[in-house]
């Protein structure tokens, strides 16, 4: 039965059992007697996203005993692929995938009018930005959608999208589906799902790594 820790765009954290690309956290979150999570969404801000290899080649257990006390660790929360983690208000890790994590604090800065800026400080941005830790949601026009960079995701109702090529893919935990070529038969607005300070950061440079079902469908 899978455990409930794929991490979501909006909503609760769900069990599925189709696979994704990327893992991260949000700190220990689960009791790993019941391998189920506890009342605590975060004990972090910084919520990061790993690869889901580790870097020294140890295996770890999902919602296990995996700390070198023999306490829980982190709660492994998986991910479709990058824009689906950025859109839940993930940054890259500096520890397993360093040159994703420069890139980003690269593009993040840039979008600030700055030469750097360090991890806490994108953390605390999006703390306060985040759908999943109390940040209020922005609301799109067609026109909005329109401009949004590559790897922004948006929610019409209860469906997901990610911006790619100047069109909508239809997002779910296993993939994503046909492109719609514009706004037309949606909703007048849209909810805005990835952070605005994230948004900025993919506006000015900073390039996610898709799921497979996003090629050629743009």
């Amino acid at each position: 039965m899978p455990l409930q820790t794929r991490a979501p765009l909006f909503g609760p954290i769900h069990a599925v059992a189709a696979r994704g690309l990327f893992t991260g956290n949000r700190g220990v979150i689960h009791d790993p007697e019941t391998q189920t999570l506890a009342s605590r969404r975060w004990t972090t801000k910084a919520w990061i996203v790993c690869d889901l290899a580790d870097p020294k080649g140890r295996r770890r257990e999902p919602m296990g005993r995996n700390a070198r006390s023999g306490g829980a660790g982190w709660t492994e929360l998986f991910f479709l692929d990058e824009p689906t983690a950025l859109g839940a208000g993930h940054r890259p890790c500096y520890y397993c995938r360093r040159e994703a994590a420069k890139a980003f604090a690269e593009a993040f800065a840039r979008s600030l009018g700055r030469d750097a800026v360090s991890a806490p400080e994108m953390d605390s941005i999006l703390h306060g930005q985040r759908l999943s830790s109390g940040g209020q949601p922005g609301t799109l026009t067609e026109a909005e959608v329109r401009a949004l960079p590559d790897g922004a995701m948006v929610a019409y109702g209860p469906n997901a999208f990610a911006v790619k090529g100047g069109k909508l893919l239809p997002w779910s935990f296993s993939g994503y589906g046909p492109p719609r070529a514009s706004c037309r038969g949606l909703p007048p607005r849209a909810t805005l799902l990835t952070p605005p300070a994230t948004v900025a950061a993919l506006r000015a440079g900073y390039r996610p790594a898709w799921h497979t079902s996003a090629e050629h469908k743009t």
